[in-house]
């Protein structure tokens, strides 16, 4: 069977050992150029630089585009694939323990780093002076984004709108119903099964396509934010920013690579082995952008296809590393910028809160601002207003969001994979050890092709 996608060797042959290439082609190289250039044009030029914002979006919308039968043709074909559906709840329910322990863990170190490092002391900004009008609309969003709401809008209102409402966890709902079905029908469903395996192999190779045009949606993504914010805005919270960047650092480093490492893995070289990913995500500030690549090459490290099917999915909604430090971390700078003194009890209890809303307006665009604004509009000790202090640099700190979000999911996903028996761990050492080829999508069939 091919590595990835499960597909007969007659459909997908095992690709032969490419030849070396110049440094230029990889597609990780090309995406760091583009993000030197498009900062640098961004820092000169400013107004050319906004200008190229349309370029970002429009990757981030194709990259969308393909999200949903990626998601869905892996999870249906993965779980019509598995002997026993008792093993598809298995594998939920491990994934959900995990993202339950370690998102509540790095909301902890957040609030751990806030008060040790305090970066708002000293600002001594009045609450009455700041414009709460600014954030009005996260507000209102935030409010909008119930848990309740939240739950019943995985539910879509007729299968083909999940495909077009852009909810991953509506894909996600359908496609595990279908690869349920897929599985009580058996044989009589066996050619439907083989064409989707068939129709994948062609999706994913779309993938490769839209891969091409990565360094294009960084180079203008990169290029409006420095233009638009400018470095300035940076340097005015420099502290917030770097105390953001230094506590997922640790996180990452730290936690995650603890667990890594008892789990028989180095997360540098998982952070090595999707390098072109990351930069992706770092171009654009949008860990989306790097979802159909991540889930590719997560099969092709020798994670079972059913489990990546169902972990990497539901942890893009459920499992939000970064987002979760960043709101602790904020709602902790607002207050102490605003001079107001939590006690453990009321930290606490941001805590919980902040456990709480992450869920809620998980999947929503914006969503560590918004999550931030329904905690602090929960706990009445911390102005709502605040958030204007930070409005100028979150774009900059949604890059950290962003990239802690994909690294922690990337490891979530190896080690369910491990704890479920579903792992090729000879596999995996060859990605890690980079023995196989870097390019986010699947092996070319023609020899000169790249």
């Amino acid at each position: 069977m091919a590595v990835g996608l499960g597909l007969p060797d007659k459909l997908h042959p095992a690709p032969t050992s490419p030849a070396k290439r110049p440094f230029y082609r990889h597609l990780y190289v090309q995406v760091l150029i583009a993000i030197a250039l498009g900062a640098g044009i961004g820092h000169f030029w400013p107004e050319v630089g906004e200008s190229l914002k349309p370029l970002g979006d429009g990757f981030i919308k194709l990259v969308k585009m393909i999200i949903a039968p990626v998601i869905f043709l892996t999870v249906a074909t993965g779980i019509a694939g598995m002997k026993e559906l008792a093993s598809v709840g298995r594998v939920a329910g491990k994934a959900f323990a995990y993202f339950l322990f370690f998102s509540t863990l790095a909301l902890i170190v957040g609030l751990i780093i806030a008060n040790v490092v305090q970066p708002g002391a000293g600002l001594n900004i009045d609450p009455a002076t700041l414009d709460a009008g600014a954030v009005a609309d996260y507000s209102k969003k935030a409010h909008d984004s119930s848990l309740t709401a939240f739950l019943l809008e995985i539910i879509p209102d007729t299968m083909i709108s999940a495909f077009t409402g852009g909810s991953i966890l509506q894909v996600l709902f359908v496609a595990i119903l279908f690869g349920i079905s897929l599985s009580l029908v058996g044989e009589p469903a066996a050619p439907i099964l083989d064409f989707m395996e068939r129709i994948a192999l062609v999706i994913f190779r779309l993938v490769g396509i839209l891969m091409k045009a990565a360094p294009i949606g960084a180079f203008g993504a990169i290029a409006f934010t420095i233009g638009k914010y400018g470095l300035a805005a940076l340097a005015n919270l420099g502290i917030l920013v770097a105390t953001f960047y230094l506590t997922s650092f640790i996180f990452v480093v730290g936690v995650l690579g603890a667990v890594a490492w008892f789990n028989g893995f180095s997360v540098l070289k998982l952070c090595r082995y999707l390098k072109a990913e990351l930069l992706l995500v770092l171009g654009t500030s949008s860990s989306e952008a790097a979802l159909p690549s991540l889930m590719d090459k997560m099969q092709k490290a020798g994670c079972d296809k059913s489990v990546v099917g169902l972990v990497v999915p539901t942890g893009y909604s459920f499992n939000l590393d970064g987002t979760n430090i960043y709101m602790t971390l904020a709602a902790l700078f607002i207050a102490q910028a605003c001079n107001v003194e939590l006690s453990l009890g009321e930290q606490i209890s941001l805590l919980l809160v902040a456990m709480i809303s992450s869920k809620g307006a998980a999947g929503v665009t914006g969503a560590g601002f918004i999550t931030l604004a329904a905690t602090l509009s929960i706990v009445p000790s911390v102005p709502v207003a605040g958030m204007t202090l930070i409005l100028g640099i979150d774009r900059f700190m949604s890059e950290c969001r962003s990239l802690t979000n994909f690294i922690g999911n990337a490891v979530a996903t190896v080690i369910i994979a491990r704890w479920d028996g579903a792992l090729d761990k000879d596999q995996l050492d060859l990605a890690l050890s980079g023995a196989l080829p870097d390019e986010p999508a699947l092996p070319p069939i023609e020899a000169d092709e790249d």
